[in-house]
């Protein structure tokens, strides 16, 4: 047996004991499909008694009149506007305001009362196949490549990793919400979260911005490496072993299911402190995957928790038997720079 298949039988068991157990990951792929955002719809529609205060509404920015209404949650909320209360008819009196802007516009106006909610999503909506790339072009580039208003500049990863000390998933959550300057989905309703968590992994890891590099190569056919006091261990399986796990299994449906179509890989990372020899489980973790003619891929790895042990994956296309370069990319919160983890994964 030669060094390749040892590497490839201990990722295969790893990721079979991995596999084995219950995995927890907070990723959500519904979006948007076209709809108004919240201050939108209010700007066009609610504003002409919630502005003021006229025929007895709860003025926006009125923390004390919104406060009774924000315990009686967004269902009753949306009801009563979809129905029309007191003076207020049906649909605020706009039958063209859908029951998904009507939310929005709600929750806008409880969050600019003092609320915290996040602005609802249209979960029939079919996802998007715009790339972090495209979304960082047409919009997040506005502000993040000069670094606006505090925005962060694309690629400068030191900016980044304090921020995302908490988890990318934090971040989308805010970048959801709103944040600071900048307004909910960044000003596109039509964004969907998976959209947005790849707009954030790309101005992570691309841009002009020169981050402080560590970098490491494993040896051929080894699947570990060290890189700044590190020690990251690669597995990369086979989707079809994911996709013969019963069907309400918690496999089946981890990073939102398996993508359909041949040649898809699960990547998985586990990384350790080399001094403590802990798991580290504080980390913003991306992966590269490149092809022999050059193609790539960049694609965060979200964290995945099992039985109380931290590791990081997901799922890559590799479409045509050879060599493939992967490069993990590993940010932690209080380092100066980015560490990179480069394998070679022999593709059969």
């Amino acid at each position: 047996m030669n060094g390749q298949q040892r590497r490839g039988n201990r990722a295969a068991k790893l990721m079979t004991v991995i596999l084995a157990g219950a995995f927890s990951i907070a990723s959500g792929h519904a979006g948007a499909a076209g709809e108004r955002s919240g201050q939108e719809v209010v700007e066009a529609v609610c504003a002409a008694c919630h502005a003021t205060g006229a025929n007895g509404a709860p003025k926006i920015g009125d923390t004390k009149a919104w406060a009774p209404r924000e315990s009686q949650g967004l269902t009753s909320l949306t009801r009563h506007a979809l129905d029309g209360i007191r003076q207020m008819p049906p649909h605020g009196g706009n039958p063209g305001v859908t029951d998904l802007e009507i939310e929005r516009a709600i929750t806008y106006m409880v969050n600019m009362s003092g609320g915290h909610w996040a602005e609802p999503i249209d979960k029939t909506a079919a996802r998007s196949e715009r790339s972090g790339e495209q979304i960082v072009r047409l919009q997040c580039s506005k502000c993040h490549e000069a670094g606006l208003n505090g925005a962060p500049r694309i690629g400068d990863r030191a900016a980044w990793i304090p921020r995302l000390k908490s988890g990318v998933d934090v971040l989308v959550r805010s970048a959801i919400n709103g944040h600071g300057g900048m307004p909910a989905r960044g000003g596109m309703a039509d964004l969907t979260d998976l959209e947005i968590r790849e707009a954030i992994v790309y101005m992570f890891s691309k841009g002009s911005a020169p981050p402080k590099t560590i970098a490491a190569r494993a040896a051929p056919g080894e699947d570990s490496v060290v890189v700044g006091g590190v020690t990251v261990y690669l597995g990369v399986i086979p989707a079809e072993m994911i996709r013969s796990r019963p069907g309400e299994s918690t496999e089946a449906h981890m990073h939102g299911g398996v993508p359909p179509g041949p040649g898809v890989y699960h990547i998985m990372v586990a990384l350790f402190d080399r001094a403590t020899g802990q798991r580290i489980t504080d980390a913003v973790v991306s992966a590269q995957v490149r092809s022999a003619r050059g193609e790539s891929l960049d694609t965060p790895l979200d964290s995945m928790t099992v039985a109380n042990a931290v590791t990081y994956g997901n799922y890559f296309r590799m479409p045509d038997p050879g060599s493939y370069g992967i490069t993990v990319f590993i940010g932690r919160p209080g380092s100066p720079g980015v560490m990179e983890a480069q394998f070679r994964h022999m593709r059969p």
